[in-house]
């Protein structure tokens, strides 16, 4: 078992105390006066203040700015000029400290984020905690009036589904989005564009990977233990679901145009056995209403992606349809798309009267016969040496092909990370509409909710069963808290 690693950095909104049941203890034990105060203060939604200035800003709280929450505020929150932070609340004060010195000491500092919802200077809130608090922290802040963008998944519980669509329900001009930020690339966009267009034809699989070679534990003190890795039990986290596959079966979703009617899939903790309850490995299975089905795969113990000739994170998708393919693959160096074709008409078979990509003065029947395909985006890599002649021209005839089917070649200006926060800004300022909007955040989070039932009690499991679970109020979870708890 390789070594756990060392200088952690203690993680989101959790306090530096023996408690290990500190969590939802410390985080919401007021939580009914949180509502009552909340909902004094609810209206149809915050007036959005004018900065100093002519230009309209939103001024954002941040919940949370740990290991996550952080680096989306170093990396990209403090660079979109349409938003200004005028406060952050954390329970741990170091997270918080540095938080505020990011902004130059400007915004105010709390550590109860509910003394943040009652600050009239905050239009938004960003909330990026553990996973077991999102909810909690997400109808508080609903039901004070304000705009919420809070990270994947949404909510935990089935019981805080039926209660997040009752909030939303009841305040539906406030802009909720989710931290599903595939739906802000530009690859992933161009990728459903084609598939619209009925570039690859009907698709009917997906397959997607997201494998990685460590034990996502990092190092902790005994009574730090829960704080730190909360992700590894169950009590907080939806395990491998919930922080990897939730991307992945919301690609799905999105691509196909329909959400799940089923899953089935096996799981385990044969590899990383070290006193964690959440799987280490799993497989999973996911039917559409028509037929279409996402075959899905998240391992810790090796990050190899077939084809891969760059090292990076073994995250991929591949769109398979009856005219072609799309893979996507997340590596470094920004491959980010191919386009593969079946040759249906060299097997013999009928296209439908559809244009089908055939071979062109710069890409050889051998490439297509082999099934290599044409990059869309060409590989960093490959521009390196002396093929970057032979790769020009094979990605110009990509382009001419794209061109041709009205579509434009893909090009990642922007992280996605930075498109959507400041998409949610922009949202919130002129009414707009997310693309990861809160059924979109229920959604997949029912499929992390069901895919670890599954698991857990080895069977199929019927999406229609979410509409049954949670009904009384009780906020545990699909699978498995149970057990986590003796």
């Amino acid at each position: 078992m390789a070594d756990k690693p060392t200088l952690p950095t203690p993680e989101n909104t959790q306090p530096a105390n023996g408690d290990s049941a500190v969590g939802r203890r410390t985080f919401v034990k007021a939580a009914g006066a949180a509502t009552a105060a909340a909902a004094a203060l609810s209206s149809h939604g915050p007036f959005v203040r004018k900065a100093k200035g002519a230009e309209t800003k939103l001024r954002y709280g941040w919940v949370g700015p740990g290991s996550r929450g952080f680096r989306l505020l170093q990396r990209h929150a403090q660079h979109i000029d349409i938003g200004e932070c005028v406060a952050i609340c954390d329970i741990y004060e170091p997270n918080l400290q540095q938080a505020i010195e990011l902004f130059g000491g400007k915004p105010t500092g709390y550590t109860d984020y509910r003394k943040l919802l009652e600050d009239p200077n905050v239009d938004a809130v960003f909330v990026t905690v553990p996973l077991f608090v999102h909810y909690e922290v997400t109808k508080a802040a609903l039901e004070a009036g304000k705009h919420v963008f809070c990270e994947k998944s949404l909510v935990f519980t089935p019981a805080e589904v039926h209660g997040l669509r009752a909030v939303h329900e009841a305040n539906p001009n406030l802009v909720i989005q989710v931290g599903l930020q595939r739906r802000y690339s530009q690859f992933y966009q161009a990728a459903k564009k084609l598939i619209d267009d009925g570039a690859i034809g009907k698709v009917t699989h997906i397959q997607a990977q997201w494998h990685r070679n460590t034990s996502w534990r990092r190092q902790a003190t005994p009574e730090m233990e829960d704080q730190i890795n909360w992700r590894l039990y169950r009590r907080y986290s939806g395990g491998l679901c919930a922080e990897l596959m939730s991307h992945q079966v919301d690609v799905a979703d999105w691509f196909i145009g329909a959400y799940p009617t089923s899953v089935t899939g096996v799981g385990g903790i044969d590899y990383w056995k070290d006193g964690r309850d959440i799987y280490d490995n799993i497989q999973l299975i996911f039917e559409y209403p028509g037929g279409e089905k996402l075959q899905y795969s998240s391992i810790t113990t090796n990050r190899h992606i077939q084809g891969r000739r760059v090292p990076g994170d073994g995250c991929r998708e591949v769109i398979l349809g009856t005219d072609g393919a799309i893979e996507i693959t997340l590596i470094p160096y920004g491959e980010g798309m191919r386009f593969r074709d079946p040759m249906k008409e060299k097997m013999g078979a009928d296209t439908g009267g559809g244009e089908t990509w055939k071979a062109g003065a710069t890409v050889g029947t051998d490439t297509l016969e082999q099934g290599e395909g044409v990059p869309l985006v060409p590989n960093l890599r490959d521009l390196n040496g002396d093929g970057v002649g032979f790769i020009e021209k094979e990605f110009e005839f990509a382009k001419r092909w794209m061109y041709n089917k009205g579509i434009m070649s893909p090009s990642e200006e922007k992280d996605p990370e930075y498109v959507e926060l400041e998409s949610f800004m922009r949202d919130v300022l002129d009414g707009g509409r997310p693309r990861s909007d809160v059924e979109v955040g229920l959604q997949d989070s029912i499929a992390v909710m069901l895919a670890n039932l599954s698991m857990d009690e080895q069977r199929k499991v019927y999406f229609s069963e979410i509409e049954q679970m949670g009904k009384d109020g009780e906020m545990t979870r699909a699978a498995g808290a149970e057990k986590a708890d003796n």
